[in-house]
């Protein structure tokens, strides 16, 4: 009886393919959890040492920290005349 490979199974090359991936995908689950870097950062591009590229944790862009300054200032402008008005009333 001849040695006939299954023709309704996958080839070899397709095998190969499939187990290059497996490998790939548990190296690259396994360095997020040697680096305690989440999946959902992981996906948007985080790696160690990086941030993601979008999201909560991504990194602001100069334009978006300089509008954030300002409005920090302003903010803490608006807390210190609270507090000096706040003072000058006990004060009397």
């Amino acid at each position: 009886m001849p040695s006939v490979k299954n023709p309704n199974g996958p080839s070899k090359n397709r095998l190969a393919a499939r187990a290059t991936k497996a490998k790939a995908q548990r190296q690259k689950r396994s360095q997020e959890a040697k680096n305690k870097i989440s999946k959902t950062d992981s996906t948007r591009g985080a790696r160690p040492g990086l941030l993601p590229t979008s999201g909560p944790r991504a990194k602001l862009s100069a334009k978006k920290a300089r509008k954030l300054e300002k409005k920090t200032g302003y903010a803490m402008r608006r807390r210190m005349e609270a507090e000096g008005e706040a003072e000058m009333k006990g004060e009397s």
